[in-house]
């Protein structure tokens, strides 16, 4: 009879194979790599909390065919102290010997100490499961957004970001962007209008460190949000730096009369599509925050952007010729309705480093 239990130690190679064959797709065994990046996270990690483990789900025969990862984010619900514990990497194996199997590991995650479970990877699938449970999803944490910088070069990218061809096809993309400018594609002058208005701004480009150090002032004004102390803010940031497959960081505070008054942290291969994993900023300037990293994206030659909404940036970005996508969701679980209302003002800081993509484990190269 199948069951679902906490992970252990001797379980990581089993979910190291099962998340190679859900999310990388490659056929291989998986690397020592992949398999201490996934102990880390899961079992050693500062966001691992014993009363709210990872947990596995194992099959009549003994065998782990189903996993979901947690990590536990201690957070401030205005002068209140609580247990935020974000559910992800739910991947199943034969769903259709077992199709309860995903419903079962979701049940017992959402059944432990937490005061609050949260999912900002819900695909289609698990998004039916939570609100079947009683999950509330949130629209305005759940977009996808995207700004073409180069259209050639953008759409090279998107389409062969994982192919050989791409070192091929880039440079005639690029000429082709170059013809566009010259003839003044929109797009183009958008983006000097933003190096324009960025210019006012002045953009200090930091390490970990030094990025780390900003984030608790920009986000004092969330209603709920983090409330980790200072070296576990700089373990998930120096974390979020290393995502080879995304590219190298760029991470810059945007400053005004010397204080920061927001930041941006974003990963980009050579003429590709740049990935923002986080925007902050004070309110009332996130139109400049998001200038600013248009700006820095296109000195770099990006082939454009693309990153997840926050409410905070929504209206800021009408008029900037952001495109929208669903791929994911943001879900919450909680009893307190107060609470839920906070995601629903946009008063929440979640997703990005309030969540589970700063992993390694998300962007890493394991080959």
């Amino acid at each position: 009879m199948s069951s679902v239990r906490p992970l252990e130690a001797a379980d990581i190679d089993q979910v190291a194979a099962l998340y190679l064959e859900t999310f990388l797709r490659r056929g291989k065994s998986p690397s020592l790599d992949l398999i201490t990046c996934l102990e880390n996270f899961y079992l050693s990690g500062p966001t691992v909390d014993r009363q709210i483990p990872s947990l596995v789900h194992v099959n009549d025969k003994g065998a782990i065919s189903g996993f979901v990862g947690v990590n536990v984010v201690p957070m401030k619900f205005s002068e209140n102290r609580l247990r935020a514990a974000f559910g992800g990497t739910l991947m199943v194996r034969d769903r259709e010997q077992d199709p309860m199997a995903g419903a079962r590991l979701l049940k017992t995650f959402l059944s432990g100490p937490q005061d609050l479970s949260l999912s900002e990877t819900a695909n289609t699938t698990s998004l039916e499961m939570a609100k079947a449970l009683r999950g509330v999803p949130f629209a305005s944490y759940s977009l996808e957004w995207m700004r073409i910088l180069k259209p050639a070069a953008f759409a090279c990218d998107m389409a062969l970001r994982k192919s050989s061809l791409r070192k091929w096809a880039l440079p005639a993309a690029r000429g082709l962007d170059w013809l566009h400018g010259w003839s003044g594609y929109a797009g183009g002058r958008v983006a000097k209008d933003a190096a324009r208005t960025a210019k006012a701004e002045p953009v200090k480009h930091v390490d970990a460190e030094a990025f780390a150090g900003s984030v608790e002032i920009l986000t004092s004004h969330y209603q709920l949000r983090p409330d980790w102390p200072g070296p576990q803010w700089r373990h998930v940031v120096r974390e979020a730096f290393e995502k080879p497959l995304y590219g190298q960081p760029v991470a810059a505070l945007v400053t005004g009369n010397g204080s920061p008054i927001g930041a941006f942290l974003y990963h980009l291969r050579e003429g590709g599509v740049g990935r923002v994993l986080q925007m902050l900023a004070l309110p009332g300037r996130e139109g400049k925050v998001i200038d600013c990293l248009l700006a820095d994206a296109d000195r770099r030659g990006a082939a454009g952007l693309r990153g997840r909404t926050h409410p905070a940036f929504l209206e800021a970005m009408l008029g900037r010729n952001m495109m929208f996508a669903n791929v994911t969701n943001t879900v919450a679980f909680c009893r307190d309705e107060a609470i839920i209302d906070c995601f629903r003002r946009g008063q929440a800081l979640a997703n990005g480093l309030a969540g589970e993509s700063w992993g390694r484990h998300i962007g890493g190269n394991f080959t």
